[in-house]
């Protein structure tokens, strides 16, 4: 797993450094989770195996134990019929030590069973335990992946436009610019220029229309004071 510690240092760098590599540790990194998924399927068929032997082992010492137990209830029978009569006590005696001896058998048998068991059991804990570190290790990996792709996207975004920023010609903007000023400058004069010589024409026209106004209004009260003396026969 240290090439997932070393893939994931690239975080710690910064975007414009790292982007012109990080498309192969992406696809690098996608490749060492699918290796992990495969690892986890394996480890998952290994403990289901070593869980059933488990199961297997319990349920032979069960087994081995309870025929001990009945070849044990079977020797008593023996000595009860040969103590009340209905058998020979030497054949008693014979058949007893029998089962007696088979259920030693499967009492040894039962405590392998045992002994396997507890083993078994040992390797499924190692195998559980790894199986969730597996899980844990992907889920991890999978939100790193999630990040530095993104990273990735917005490293691209920010080289194309630098790029962009620096294929531009300074220069020439500039004096476009430059050019666009005085322009503006000109027409802005020469509108400037154009509202001064209305405002003069209007001028004019306003002391025309006053002049004539005034005479118009002399005139009037001429008339109005010719008919007052009128009037009054002065």
């Amino acid at each position: 797993m240290n090439i997932f510690k070393r893939l994931f240092n690239i975080g710690k760098a910064e975007a414009h450094s790292a982007i012109d590599g990080l498309e192969d540790p992406i696809k690098m990194t996608e490749q060492g989770i699918r290796d992990l998924k495969k690892d986890l399927e394996k480890a998952l068929q290994a403990l289901a195996e070593v869980k059933a032997l488990s199961i297997r082992a319990k349920n032979d010492a069960e087994t081995q134990v309870q025929k001990a137990e009945d070849y044990e209830k079977k020797a008593m029978l023996i000595l009860q019929k040969a103590k009340a009569g209905s058998m020979d006590a030497a054949e008693a005696d014979r058949l007893a030590s029998e089962a007696l001896i088979r259920k030693e058998e499967t009492m040894k048998l039962a405590n392998q069973s045992k002994s396997d068991r507890e083993k078994f059991e040992a390797h499924v804990a190692k195998l559980d335990g790894n199986v969730k570190n597996l899980r844990s290790s992907i889920g991890k990996y999978e939100n790193e992946l999630k990040t530095l792709k993104a990273r990735a996207k917005v490293s691209s975004a920010t080289k194309n436009i630098n790029k962009q920023l620096a294929n531009i010609d300074s220069s020439s903007t500039v004096s476009m610019l430059e050019r666009m000023k005085e322009k503006v400058a000109q027409e802005e004069a020469l509108a400037e220029s154009y509202a001064d010589i209305a405002d003069e024409s209007r001028s004019i026209d306003e002391e025309l229309d006053k002049a004539i106004d005034e005479g118009a209004n002399e005139s009037k009260a001429s008339e109005s004071l010719e008919a007052l003396k009128k009037k009054m026969g002065m």
